[in-house]
């Protein structure tokens, strides 16, 4: 049997409700041993990466600048671009996407005007996709829980669009070899999604959408998102299983 302490990875958890869920389940499945780290209670991040075989930044309610209402977020860019510079394998999900596109040059905006993304939302493949280590082989019309305000609006330089969708563009990316960022929330299930329509429901409704209709599309969709984001975790488990990272820093962009 392997060693999941052989392959541990931290994971940047930003608040009690948003932990790793399926994709935290499938790595260990994979063998890898997925570690969070808990800031928002005073938990301290890791000065580097030296001895991590991969990193993951969840979700959470935090603008990705938003530095006073989340004091541990400038360790969590330095620790992603770290990761990029020496092929740490990367995952960021929602506000772990955003904070790649801003730490590694790119940008993020609120999503103003346009309200809320959320529920189980189709995504569609781009070329870039093709031969993707951890996304190549989503389908195309896949459907991914979706739960945010803010979309990334630009890019990092030389980043690859992986896959993109009807009101979010920048749905999946990846950074060089080993970093990738997805709007979404693979990690989510219907659950999750129940208990954060809770605390988002009168925000949403203010809005003019329903917390509820939300939460059925992701329920509905759960053995497909069960499915297709527990292979892309263990795809990405894999990344990690390559070995120990070059240590070599390498140029962004």
């Amino acid at each position: 049997m392997t060693n999941h302490s052989a392959f541990p990875v931290l994971v940047v958890q930003h608040e009690a409700d948003a932990g790793p869920g399926l994709v935290a389940e499938r790595l260990r499945a994979a063998g890898v041993d997925p570690r969070p780290c808990h800031p928002w209670q005073g938990e301290a991040l890791p000065a580097s990466l030296e001895g991590w075989a991969g990193l993951i930044v969840l979700g959470g309610s935090p603008n990705c600048e938003d530095d006073t209402a989340a004091p541990w977020l400038p360790r969590v860019r330095a620790l992603i671009r770290e990761a990029v510079d020496v092929r740490v394998p990367l995952l960021g999900i929602c506000l772990g996407a955003q904070l790649m596109a801003h730490a590694l040059g790119g940008a993020v905006a609120p999503r103003a005007a346009r309200g809320a993304e959320l529920g189980a939302v189709p995504l569609r493949r781009l070329p870039a996709a093709d031969g993707d280590p951890v996304l190549g082989a989503v389908p195309e019309g896949a459907l991914a829980a979706q739960w945010h305000w803010d979309d990334v609006e630009r890019l990092p330089p030389g980043a690859a669009l992986l896959l993109t969708g009807d009101h979010c563009a920048y749905q999946a990316f990846r950074v060089g070899a080993r970093a990738w960022g997805v709007q979404f929330h693979p990690e989510a299930l219907s659950d999750t999604i129940a208990d954060w329509a809770v605390a988002d429901g009168a925000r949403i409704r203010a809005e003019g959408g329903d917390p509820d209709v939300a939460v059925d599309s992701v329920r509905d969709a759960e053995p497909l998102l069960r499915t297709v984001w527990g292979a892309v975790a263990e795809a990405w488990a894999a990344t990690v299983r390559e070995g120990v990272p070059v240590r070599t820093p390498v140029a962004r962009g």
